[in-house]
């Protein structure tokens, strides 16, 4: 999939802040198609709208999908938003890319239906079967802080998901709920991933996730599945079909929680609470073990993240209806609360790895950098999902990272690649080191005017690629020279005195940089006329 234009009447987000505006996603003519990824980066300061648009992404897919298939994303977080979206996608079973244009505009003072027009003109509407054909099978988010403007519509699809399992298991039928089509990363799945990437990903992908932290395997785990406590048991009143106390499974997570079981090293339940507690000591054997229930990492990963998702039945009731509420009204104050660990349905507890050289004790899980845990999530999860045309949206997905970190970043997605057809990849950034590893084409520069509010993305006006950071920072930011202002400052009035003495301490204080060589000048000037 290749985004390629963007209309948008009304957004329905952002304040009304890309109302009215057109936006071009470039990458030449071709959409670099033949490219299995071929990223977007977003740069520009805060403020700037990067989140915001994002969001606008990820809401009108959700749109589509919820009309489309409302069993599988289950409500809409922008029913208000009115666009255009021309996006290259290629159906399964075909060689070839067909360029289609996702649209919904006004029903009178309202808005209209979602429809999309293929490349011969023909009108496909929501629930026809080839409609959902041209939509990305997975939209996945990242954001790497509390942002409740990127993260509104997948915890919208996260707490759907959670309701429909509640009221599928207490049915006659305890029917298997359908997989959400959004998914959020953020901190809270980071065992997760990294769990089933270690278990069940190929050799390259562990030792690569685990290289940066210096780490050689994983060594043993576990993990608590609570079913029945005080924070989620009113959850499981109506009728019942199985003698549960709590929280009741559709057959689908009971069989996830009985294949833990036999994958185990040893399990242990307390009757009385419904709290599984799963140890795992990690050999070839319990990989074994695992790859007999799990086909892959990602599937391992979808049957750990269904039963994650139950913990928004561990969230108060009041908070729950707080959040359906700003959802409806488009007012986002705050997101919905994290339940306490000792709350939570699901949870890993005791990760421990090897450290790699010599032999040692393990190292617990919570003793890594921030950027030891945004590496392994981000890499883990582009390493499993490998859908063709399926969507990531990473809100700074490096911003915890050290600069070295930050430079190699691109050629560690590249490396990640492996075996995959053309997926979408946009991500946002504040620093100048990834715009440095891609074209021009593949960057865009957002800005938004203090005085009037209005909105532009624009392309560079340098060659990108292989670009010193000082330019990008110059082009994309504003900043030149690239000094802070406190050092700025000091050169500007060195360089404005003539007092031989006070600019030859100066300038002894300065570390290399272009101005500390403007300023050379100016002293050897000073010394002549001396």
């Amino acid at each position: 999939m290749r985004l390629r234009l963007l209309t948008i009447e009304r957004s329905g987000t952002g304040g009304g802040l890309y109302d009215g505006t057109q936006i071009w996603f470039g990458r030449g003519g071709d959409g670099k198609a033949n490219e299995a990824l071929a990223p977007l980066c977003m740069i520009g300061p805060n403020g700037s709208g990067k989140s915001q648009f994002l969001q606008l992404i990820a809401e009108i897919f959700q749109a589509a999908w919820h009309a489309h298939a409302p069993g599988e994303e289950r409500r809409s977080a922008n029913d208000a938003v009115l666009f255009e979206l021309e996006y290259m996608v290629r159906l399964v079973g075909t060689d070839c890319y067909e360029t289609v244009r996702l649209m919904r505009g006004r029903k009178g003072k309202k808005s209209g239906p979602i429809e999309l027009v293929r490349a011969n003109g023909e009108i496909v509407k929501p629930g026809e079967p080839v409609f959902g054909q041209f939509l990305p099978p997975l939209i996945i988010g990242y954001t790497s802080g509390d942002n409740e403007t990127l993260s509104l519509p997948f915890l919208a699809s996260r707490s759907g998901y959670a309701r429909d399992v509640a009221e599928a298991a207490r049915g006659t039928d305890a029917k298997t709920v359908p997989d959400n089509r959004l998914m959020l990363i953020d901190y809270g799945t980071n065992l997760e991933v990294l769990f089933s990437n270690l278990m069940l990903g190929s050799d390259f992908v562990q030792a690569e996730l685990l290289r940066h932290a210096g780490l050689d395997d994983l060594a043993s785990c576990r993990c608590i599945v609570r079913l029945a406590h005080s924070v989620v048991r009113n959850g499981a009143k109506g009728k019942h079909i199985s003698p549960r106390k709590g929280i009741q499974l559709t057959d689908e997570l009971e069989t996830v929680i009985g294949n833990l079981q036999r994958a185990a090293t040893c399990w242990h339940i307390d009757e009385k609470t419904e709290t599984y507690t799963f140890d795992f000591l990690i050999t070839q054997a319990t990989r074994d073990a695992f790859r007999h229930f799990w086909a892959d990492a990602f599937s391992l990963y979808r049957s750990l993240h269904k039963l994650a998702l139950l913990n928004d039945l561990a969230i108060p009731r009041p908070a729950r209806k707080r959040f359906d509420k700003a959802v409806k009204e488009r007012r986002f104050a705050s997101r919905l609360p994290e339940p306490q660990q000792e709350d939570m349905v699901f949870s890993f507890e005791e990760v421990r790895f090897w450290p790699a050289g010599k032999a040692s004790d393990p190292v617990d899980y919570v003793s890594l950098s921030d950027g030891e845990h945004q590496q392994a999530l981000i890499l883990g999860i582009y390493a499993m999902v490998a859908d063709a045309n399926a969507i990531f949206l990473l809100d700074e997905p490096e911003s915890h990272f050290n600069p070295r970190w930050r430079v190699e970043f691109v050629q560690q997605l590249l490396k990640m690649v492996g075996e995959r057809e053309n997926q979408e990849f946009l991500l946002t950034t504040h620093a100048p080191f990834v715009p440095s590893d891609m074209p021009r084409d593949q960057v865009m520069i957002f800005s938004k005017d203090a005085e009037s509010g209005k909105f532009a993305v624009n392309d560079p006006k340098i060659e990108t690629f292989g670009t010193t950071f000082d330019r990008i920072l110059e082009s994309c930011f504003g900043i030149r020279p690239p000094h802070s202002h406190i050092a700025e400052r000091e050169i500007e009035s060195l360089l404005k005195s003539n007092d031989l003495r006070t600019v030859e301490e100066g300038f002894k204080d300065l570390g290399p940089s272009i101005g500390k060589a403007l300023l050379a000048d100016h002293l050897r000037k000073l010394k002549n006329q001396a």
